[in-house]
């Protein structure tokens, strides 16, 4: 049996799936033998006798791939899970392999995608895959008139995998203040922008790894500015109306 490995979640981001992502693959070529969901969101009876084929991962998307469908989990907002354990409550999906190996998702979506992944997903637009497209990712933005830079970082079509932290974090680094208009932002601004965002989620995952992510954060969470030390600013901002942590002093605001 492999040793307890248990992550539970909180605002999940693209770093942490794919922390999930490596502890799964142990599944790979593993035979369902039992399976059952506890809110009848999809029809777990579907998965017994089916071999995983892969498992896979875009931005805050949890895939695991069968001969001739995929069930794809998200955590939301508490979502939680378990590897040959379980807690005393029902999972919300439970896959039990003929090796007596378990896995367990709790507080979770879930979704059966019987379509091609690859019709479904732009693996271009996750921030944490080789194929990322940072060019793609510009153009997308010039399409959206009125774009905020804190919307921007939430929208999953142009930043798949990133989140209120990541964009906190990207936000406080960059001086970019979160109502800003992405597009008033200076080419080498835009650029920076970008550049930060991949490399922040990559520090992410490592921090994440080592247990330090909290220690590491600057903005997220936090009360005083560490390069101005004033009070940073806290309120819901943009349309995806996600708290914002933010500096007036040291935020510039492109408008």
């Amino acid at each position: 049996m492999f040793a307890l490995l248990t992550q539970t979640y909180i605002m999940p981001e693209g770093p942490s799936i794919l922390i999930l992502k490596e502890a799964a693959m142990q599944f790979k070529g593993q035979k369902v033998v039992a399976a059952s969901c506890n809110n009848g969101a999809i029809d777990a009876a579907l998965l017994i006798h089916q071999t995983i084929t892969d498992i896979k991962s875009w931005g805050k998307h949890f895939l695991i791939c069968f001969p001739s469908l995929t069930v794809r989990v998200h955590m939301m907002m508490f979502g939680s899970y378990r590897i040959n354990s379980h807690t005393e409550k029902p999972a919300r999906l439970h896959l039990l392999f003929e090796n007596g190996d378990e896995l367990n998702f709790y507080a979770s979506q879930l979704k059966l995608i019987d379509e091609p992944l690859d019709e479904i997903y732009d693996w271009s637009a996750d921030v944490m895959s080789p194929t990322w497209d940072g060019k793609k990712a510009i153009k997308k933005m010039k399409d959206i008139p009125g774009l905020l830079a804190c919307d921007a970082l939430m929208n999953q079509n142009l930043f798949a995998g990133v989140g209120n932290i990541i964009k906190n974090e990207v936000l406080f680094r960059t001086q970019i203040h979160p109502e800003s208009l992405m597009s008033a932002l200076p080419p080498k601004k835009l650029k920076e922008f970008i550049a930060e965002t991949i490399s922040y989620s990559f520090e992410f995952l490592e921090q994440k790894k080592a247990g330090k992510l909290k220690k590491n954060w600057k903005a997220y969470n936090k009360k005083i500015c560490p390069r101005d030390e004033t009070p940073f600013i806290k309120r819901d901002t943009g349309k995806s109306h996600r708290t914002s942590f933010y500096c007036e002093l040291c935020m510039k605001k492109y408008s």
